[in-house]
This record gives structure tokens, C-alpha cells and sequence, in this order.
């Protein structure tokens, strides 16, 4: 009896699910939830987070600079004068308003 050469179809079955096996995890690993483009946006997402904690930051300590001036302890009075001119839109007796 002859013996043909070509593989089996059992090996041909056991290297295509291999083949899929292997390109569906490669997937996975570049693509996927936990793969390296999630990844890379997750870092960029962490970036951008920590510069507007530091925005915020500089935010706060200016309101906070703010309200210590315009405390009972320590007021400013050019800082009060600024706020009643703006919020209120108040004027001194000798000023003059030019629109």
C-alpha cells in the first residue's frame, strides 16, 4: 500500500484552531479592554487628568488668597474697593462714568 504524503486531517483541524487561537489572543493583547492601545489612552487620559488637578489647584489657593483678604482678620481695602466697583457697580461721590 502506498503512503500518500499530505498531512492528515486531523493536523490540518489542530493547526487552524492553533492559528486562530494565536491571532485571537494577539488581538486581544493589542486591541482588547486591557490591551495596549487601551493602555496608552489610559496614560494620556492620566495625564491630562494630573495638569487640570493642577489647574484646579492654582484655582483654589487664588479663591483661598481672596478670601483671607477679604476676612475679618485681614482686609484689603483696595481688594474690597475692586469688588464693590464689579459686583455692585458702585462709585465714589467724586467720580465721573465715561461710556
Amino acid at each position: 500500500m502506498p503512503r500518500s504524503n499530505r498531512p492528515s486531517f486531523g493536523a490540518l483541524i489542530f493547526f487552524a484552531v492553533a492559528f486562530a487561537l494565536g491571532t485571537y489572543f494577539t488581538f486581544a493583547a493589542v486591541q482588547g479592554d486591557f490591551g495596549l492601545f487601551r493602555r496608552a489612552e489610559i496614560a494620556a487620559e492620566a495625564d491630562a487628568l494630573s495638569r487640570d488637578l493642577g489647574r484646579l489647584n492654582a484655582e483654589i489657593d487664588q479663591m483661598s488668597n481672596l478670601t483671607l483678604r477679604l476676612s475679618d482678620s485681614y482686609l484689603d481695602l483696595d481688594l474690597l474697593d475692586q469688588q464693590a466697583r464689579s459686583v455692585l457697580g458702585l462709585l465714589r461721590a467724586d467720580e465721573i462714568v465715561i461710556r
